[in-house]
């Protein structure tokens, strides 16, 4: 089976300046053509850096690609470093040169003399279009150069940009590796789940997870959010795709409601379509939470269908005043309680005139806990025209996740307790 090596190139990179996204991009497009990426490496703008993760990468997979260091400027040493690699020199190709000269001709400049290095390619490379910059890609084969069992090793230099990296990588780079990889496909599923961790669902699924199985199951966890990556590798598209669809099916069968969305879905697209498909409205009072469930209903497209309104009530003269929750039941059970939270839920219901409300209440953190009412602890109350059911939770892992795992869990209440 062809596999992947992603060498992620730039100073920046490491610093955390810079977040590369190049790489995620690249290993879904490799995936998705049957080419696995098996390793990742990330180094600093220096040839012998950049020489030594290219034998590592080579090392490890049939095709490697390379992003960033394309540039004019002294930092950008990819060209140097591909070339150092090869065993062989770099050349000026003039039709490049021209090329890069158009570029600014066309917007009334002239041509930095630091751009002329873009126009040197490794001899024997093949120089890849730059339709959005002046810096052109390489492509070039590694003849000897590493261990080849399977033919030359395909190495690729992309600009790190990343519009001009998407756009040379599908133009010019895809169709080759499709071609390399006409033997072998891949299907790939993902199931998002809400509603246990990622060691509850791990132990659910027994030997499922079990290294070197085909197909491959991968668990990742974000904000509450497990995802289950099915990859299932065979000779041809239908095989793989049937033996994911086999195993998806098996999922489901064991997670049950746990299941609540494929693909990149999330809680508030499932929730928001099932409102959408029903009729029905929802409003929210957040408190802790500070507008975060608000603006994950309204992260997704059309939700004006179902959602009305929102009201963030911090204080408790907001709660008061907004909600028309009782002052008594705030001193008698204090803001971050059950009661209120159901008060919260009721009064925008009322106020909304929605078919659903969420009250939420806690406290985020860091501070302002007690023995009785720690950090992380909050009450999430769904209100309905049949019944009000309110939960308590405790979040852990700081005032940032304990305000997004309250609201994709109200969201998840929303969707498993009031069967929308």
């Amino acid at each position: 089976m062809e596999k992947a090596s992603i060498v992620s190139i730039g100073n920046e990179l490491l610093s955390g300046q810079t977040v590369s996204t190049n790489a995620s991009y690249l290993s879904e497009k490799l995936l998705s053509v049957g080419i696995p990426v098996v390793s990742c490496y990330t180094v600093a703008d220096d040839i012998d850096q950049i020489v030594r993760a290219l034998e590592l990468a080579s090392e490890d997979a049939d095709a490697v690609m390379a992003t960033g260091g394309l540039g004019p400027t002294d930092d950008d040493l990819t060209r140097q470093a591909l070339a150092q690699f090869l065993g062989t020199e770099l050349q000026l190709r003039s039709n490049l040169l021209q090329t890069i000269k158009d570029f600014f001709a066309k917007r009334g400049r002239e041509m930095p003399a630091k751009c002329e290095v873009e126009a040197y390619i490794p001899a024997g490379a093949k120089a890849l279009a730059n339709n959005l910059g002046t810096a052109p890609g390489i492509m070039a084969e590694a003849h000897g150069k590493v261990p080849a069992k399977r033919g030359p090793k395909l190495l690729v230099a992309l600009p790190g940009v990343p519009a001009e990296m998407k756009q040379m990588f599908e133009e010019s780079v895809l169709g080759e590796l499709q071609e390399r990889a006409h033997s072998q496909a891949v299907a790939v599923r993902k199931l998002r789940c809400f509603g246990k961790g990622e060691s509850e669902i791990a132990e659910l699924l027994g030997g499922l997870m079990q290294r070197g199985r085909n197909p491959l199951i991968n668990c990742t966890a974000h904000a509450g959010v497990i995802t289950l990556c099915i990859t299932a590798t065979a000779k041809d598209k239908q095989q793989a795709e049937e033996l994911a669809q086999k195993d998806e099916a098996m999922l489901r069968s064991i997670l049950d409601r746990l299941v609540y969305g494929t693909g990149e879905q999330t809680l508030a697209e499932v929730v928001g379509e099932k409102l959408a498909q029903k009729g029905q409205t929802i409003a929210v009072a957040e408190s802790c939470t500070g507008g975060v469930l608000a603006k994950l209903l309204t992260d997704v497209p059309g939700s004006s269908r179902y959602f009305t309104h929102g009201w963030i009530t911090y204080s408790n003269e907001a709660k008061i005043s907004e909600l028309g929750v009782p002052a008594e039941l705030i001193d008698e059970h204090g803001a971050v309680s059950q009661q209120v939270a159901e008060a919260m839920a009721r009064g925008a219901r009322k106020r909304a005139g929605t078919d659903f409300a969420v009250g939420i209440t806690g406290i985020a953190g860091p501070a302002g806990g007690s023995e009785q009412k720690p950090v992380g602890l909050v009450y999430i109350c769904v209100d309905s025209d049949s019944r009000c059911e309110t939960q308590r939770f405790v979040f852990s892992h700081g005032r940032a996740s304990t305000r997004i795992r309250a609201a994709q869990t109200a969201l998840n209440m929303v969707r498993t307790r009031f069967c929308i």
